[in-house]
């Protein structure tokens, strides 16, 4: 394979320059932007080659076989450094876990920002606004005071976090027998486990099968746990009976959101970008209505059509499909198929949820020379973790639809 060599000589004369430029050709790989390297470009046995060293020199193709081959016992009088090996295969591994991890087939976890945090579980207060303030409160006279614009008792609390990871092992047989792909997609499943768990933890939260929205306003005496989707009280952000079919349906889900308030100011509940996250079912009908340039609308007697432009251009609309969302819909909300079909949901999702996370997806390596090297002849190992809790910070952003009727009360 290609590059061991380079690296070898490259990380004797400047290790630093090594290790940096390794990491920018991998993340340019990642991206496919011209001049980038994949890990699978590597052989590990020739990396072993080039980076372990007796003496200060690379111990080559015999060395390998001397240091691995569990038939050889051969004593070496000079201590044998392993540890630009171990860095490299790490940057490798790395950047295997990171292309899993963040695959855009997770939906979800690109819609929902990551929020750092170092609690486990925040209480987040609201904002104290001015009465008023879209008249006279914010004006301010000559030599008088500015009003006050801080916290107020109001807040909210966000879910615990949860700390996740695994262990990818490097064996000896591994590098002997420059199973290169082997010890990749062992890298590559534990991003792809982890990412995959953290995508249906979010997308639980945002179809309601999971709630943690906890708040307390004014005129709370204690922290309320709410549902996520309400259907009349506090705020109504569900509609039932509203097939994704025409521009209709967005302006149904419109109507909601003009008349959802913020319950601190009492305004419009302020909405970002426009979501419209759909199971592959109504993915082309979603597609048609985004993409159509004109719509005709017939009168009641049909004996006149009126021809426009979509109404839905100009407003910003982007639309997401995600074959997870179907099958959390049906596991997680136990809905039939069918149903799970009729399912679409609007709104702000970087408004409405956020990953409250003490770390992200975090690669370290093992200490050398521990007891699983002699005990289950792993050379080197990775773990791969990351900790943190999907959360609710304003249900009032986000909207369920669905084609079947309301429930009888």
């Amino acid at each position: 394979m290609i590059r061991a060599r380079n690296l070898g000589r490259l990380m004797r004369l400047d290790p630093a320059r090594c290790r940096e430029e390794l990491r920018e050709s991998l993340a340019a790989g990642r991206a496919g932007q011209p001049g980038g390297v994949l890990p699978s470009e590597f052989s590990i046995r020739d990396l072993a080659e080039e980076l372990i060293c007796v003496g200060g020199e690379p111990i080559g193709w015999r060395g390998v076989n001397d240091l691995y081959d569990p038939s050889r016992m051969v004593e070496s009088t000079s201590a044998v450094d392993s540890t630009a090996f171990a860095n490299i295969t790490g940057q490798l591994v790395v950047s295997a876990v990171l292309a899993a991890y963040q695959s855009e087939e997770y939906v979800a976890s690109r819609l929902v920002p990551a929020r750092p945090t170092r609690f486990n579980g925040e209480k987040i207060p609201g904002i104290a606004m001015p009465s008023d303030p879209g008249n006279d409160a914010l004006a301010v006279k000559e030599a008088q005071d500015f009003p006050t614009f801080g916290f107020g008792e109001e807040y909210i609390e966000t879910p615990a976090t949860t700390k996740r990871g695994l262990i990818i092992p490097v064996t000896k047989e591994a590098i002997f027998f420059d199973r290169t792909g082997l010890v990749l997609d062992r890298a590559a499943s534990a991003g792809e486990v982890l990412g995959l768990n953290k995508e249906k933890r979010l997308l639980d939260v945002m179809i309601g099968a999971v709630n943690n929205y906890q708040e307390k306003r004014a005129g709370d005496s204690v922290l309320t746990a709410r549902d996520t989707f309400q259907a009349v009280t506090p705020w109504i952000n569900v509609l039932y009976s509203n097939e994704l079919e025409d521009w209709e349906s967005i302006d149904a889900a419109e109507q909601l959101f003009a008349n959802m308030l913020d319950p601190n100011t009492g305004e419009p509940v302020l909405i970002g970008g426009r979501t419209i996250l759909v199971p592959p079912a109504k993915a082309m009908t979603a597609r048609r209505l985004l993409s159509a340039t004109e719509i005709r609308v017939a009168t009641a007697s049909a004996a006149q059509t009126t021809v426009s432009g979509n109404p839905l251009a100009g407003m910003g609309l982007s639309m997401e499909v995600s074959r997870l969302l179907y099958r959390r819909l049906i596991s997680a909300l136990s809905l039939d198929a069918d149903t799970a079909k009729g399912y679409w949901f609007y709104g702000d999702p970087a408004r409405a949820f956020a990953y409250m996370e003490n770390w992200p997806i975090t690669v370290v390596q093992a200490p050398q020379n521990s007891e699983a090297e002699f005990i289950q002849d792993i050379v080197v190992r990775f773990k791969a973790s990351e900790r943190g809790a999907a959360a609710v910070m304003e249900p009032r952003a986000w909207q369920r639809h669905c084609t079947a009727a309301a429930p009888q009360s």
